[in-house]
């Protein structure tokens, strides 16, 4: 308990699945937690349990998309909460396509919500950052951003979150903002319940994961624990990759 004490920290996407877990363990390690999602009924009720358990929490409608919502965002965390140390990129959609049956418009609706949101967020995060004395962002990518697994707009969008945050690592570290980026395998959440229903495709994640069991979005809500505490404090532009092996072989 207590291990981010005293910081206040955007989570994106906290409605539901590892945004969500996200949001509950930071409250319950002592941050002030700035919830974010599109989907307003379902943020509200996780932001209902947080604040039944004690933590210390608002929860904010938010496109990740709109650069001027991402304004608004941080200017109401500032107006609530006085300053910002850390962010959370955790908001992202996900098609199945393959490149050529991709329609343009798909293609650029995840690149605004997975890179562009990302980049919104950094940018209007960082200079609040700074008046702090520093903090950490923390850009969700994925596996699929290392290795080739099938989806093209989404392994392009999180390829371009991992680099992204390296660069942007590099820019800001000698203000003691630290950048880096978890890449999940395969966690169990509303995004891959469809996938979960096919037993083939299940049983296919399941046999490639080393550890004998799939991810839970929990074990992605203690990778951004450590990574956005000063127990990190010397650990920027890094790659935490959260997934049971499954890249490993």
């Amino acid at each position: 308990m207590g291990r981010l004490q005293g910081k206040v920290a955007i989570v994106t996407g906290a409605a539901m699945g590892m945004g969500a877990a996200t949001a509950e363990l930071f409250a319950k390690e002592g941050a002030k937690v700035v919830a974010t999602d599109l989907n307003e009924e379902v943020l509200n009720q996780t932001v209902s349990k947080i604040a039944e358990a004690g933590g210390e929490v608002i929860g904010l409608k938010h496109n990740v998309a709109n650069e001027e919502e991402w304004k608004a965002i941080v200017a109401k965390t500032i107006e609530r909460f006085g300053k910002l140390d850390v962010l959370i990129n955790n908001a992202g959609i996900s098609t199945m396509y393959s490149l050529e049956n991709e329609p343009a418009e798909e293609w650029n609706k995840v690149m605004a919500v997975n890179v562009n949101g990302v980049q919104f967020g950094m940018r209007h995060a960082i200079p609040e950052m700074r008046k702090a004395g520093g903090g950490s962002i923390v850009n969700i990518s994925s596996i699929a951003g290392i290795v080739g697994m099938g989806a093209s707009s989404y392994s392009a969008s999180k390829g371009a979150t991992r680099v992204l945050t390296k660069a942007t690592a590099v820019q800001y570290a000698a203000e003691n903002i630290r950048v880096n980026s978890i890449h999940p395998g395969i966690i169990v959440t509303p995004m891959t319940a469809g996938l979960m229903e096919m037993k083939e495709y299940k049983d296919s994640f399941e046999k490639e994961t080393p550890l004998p069991r799939l991810g839970k979005p929990e074990d992605i809500a203690y990778g951004a624990l450590y990574l956005a505490s000063d127990e990190s404090s010397f650990v920027t532009g890094i790659e935490l990759v959260i997934d049971g092996g499954y890249i490993a072989k």
